[in-house]
């Protein structure tokens, strides 16, 4: 993620109606990717869960949407000190004039606004595929207005802030591997540890109810994310968004291929879901790099993540937490993995000159940086994501009752069903319960 430069009154920058319209297209491609992950969780959990998975998703849309206008942006890319920012005219947006540019770029600072808005978007949503089934939906929408602004707004203020303190020890993090993965991952974590189990965890079968939909939603994350990790360069005229753009690509496919390939010898099936989440994977563990690595760099990324995140999930049916979706196994793991492997992989020649341990950094300090920020950020993000849903719990309660999560989520949430069978549109249910009527009438008659 470029964060704010300066640059001296005779090199300012003009505006770039390219730039401008390029980075538009992105963050609608950024936007894109929530509902994405709305069908992808949905698709995950069982019929009685896809409603409330999905709005899950879309409220954090709505919520994080209006507080990143009122204050969000202000807090995490304002100048104040390391720790949090802070910028009055950027409160509300209402001072803010409509070709006024970001510093040092190209695009205005509404444009930058709203592309990093749909990061803040996104990362919320991440956590709740790790509490399916289980969580008010009330407290659910508390929880996201306070994590956005208790953890994930300080957090993209170190990372990305131009006098954040990860920005300025040189830690490298291109589009969110620790502000938006691990942040999330460390965050689900957090929370699960608080709220327990579901009901019949390791007893009864959780299974997806619909992989079409996990793959649906699996493409429209890997369509979306090329906004995600190429505009984060904010803007086209250096070569380095391209860069990003193939790495994004390539460690995609190569995490995907290597997760098949450990399920296949693991479990003796190349699996749909598989599939899915090793696309994720790869997408997770190119983030924080992409800018750094070469594509050969890209492939090893991404089949490491590949191999380590589908080992990761099965780690919560050993040590007994309930990650429902897999958001600590595949997210946090998969970011701490793209941020470090930056250690060794760096060139030098993409989005910075800092080289990893492959490439000359023998004293390997590229990858203690890499580690002071994964280290603070899964740190953070885990106790105070922790203390939030232990504070909700004690106060509104987090969870649903027992008979409400047995007998459905949607239901006792929503007051709907994701699938209405036994409507006038066809159907087993609907066929059988015409012809039972038919058979009446003629008893009748």
């Amino acid at each position: 993620m470029a964060p704010a430069a300066i640059t001296l009154a005779a090199e300012a920058p003009k505006l770039s109606s390219a730039n401008t319209g390029f980075m538009l297209i992105c963050s609608a491609l950024v936007l894109l990717m929530t509902p994405g992950l709305a069908f992808f969780y949905g698709g995950m959990v069982r019929v009685k869960s896809t409603l409330n998975m999905l709005m899950m998703s879309f409220v954090s849309i709505g919520i994080v949407t209006i507080l990143w206008v009122l204050y969000g942006f202000s807090l995490a890319f304002g100048s104040s000190n390391g720790f949090i920012g802070f910028n009055s005219d950027w409160l509300g947006m209402s001072n803010v004039g409509l070709t006024e540019l970001w510093d040092g770029y190209t695009i205005p600072i509404f444009v930058f606004m709203v592309f990093q808005m749909m990061f803040a978007v996104i990362t919320p949503a991440l956590i709740s595929g790790a509490i399916a089934d289980r969580v008010k939906f009330s407290a659910w929408a508390l929880f996201v207005a306070l994590w956005l602004t208790i953890v994930y707004v300080p957090v993209a203020h170190w990372v990305w802030g131009a006098d954040g303190w990860a920005f300025k020890l040189g830690v490298i993090d291109f589009a969110g591997g620790t502000a938006v993965h691990i942040n999330a991952g460390a965050g689900a974590l957090g929370v699960i540890l608080v709220i327990g189990k579901r009901v019949g965890f390791k007893k009864d079968p959780m299974r997806p109810h619909s992989l079409p939909l996990v793959m649906l939603g699996a493409g429209l994350l890997w369509f979306g994310w090329f906004g995600f990790n190429a505009g984060s360069w904010l803007g086209n005229d250096d070569g380095v968004g391209a860069l990003m753009f193939v790495n994004t690509q390539v460690a995609t496919a190569a995490a995907m291929l290597a997760w098949l390939a450990y399920e296949k010898i693991r479990h003796g099936a190349f699996t749909t879901l598989g599939a899915a989440s090793g696309a994720v994977a790869g997408l997770v563990a190119i983030t924080p790099s992409g800018g750094a690595v070469s594509p050969l760099g890209a492939i090893a990324v991404g089949a490491i993540a590949g191999v380590a995140c589908a080992a990761a999930v099965g780690l919560k049916f050993k040590f007994g937490y309930d990650d429902s979706l897999d958001v600590v196994g595949v997210h946090m793991v998969g970011g701490i993995i793209g941020s470090l492997l930056i250690g060794f992989f760096a060139t030098g020649k993409g989005q910075s000159t800092a080289t990893g341990v492959f490439y000359g950094d023998h004293s390997f300090t590229q990858l203690w940086k890499q580690f002071a920020g994964v280290g603070a950020v899964l740190g953070y993000s885990l106790v105070a994501s922790a203390v939030l849903a232990f504070l909700l719990d004690k106060t509104l309660g987090m969870r649903v009752t027992e008979d409400e999560e047995v007998s459905g989520i949607d239901q006792a949430e929503h007051a709907e069903t994701a699938y209405d069978f036994s409507g006038a549109g066809g159907g087993v249910v609907s066929s059988v319960s015409a012809a039972l009527a038919g058979t009446s009438k003629k008893v009748d008659a």
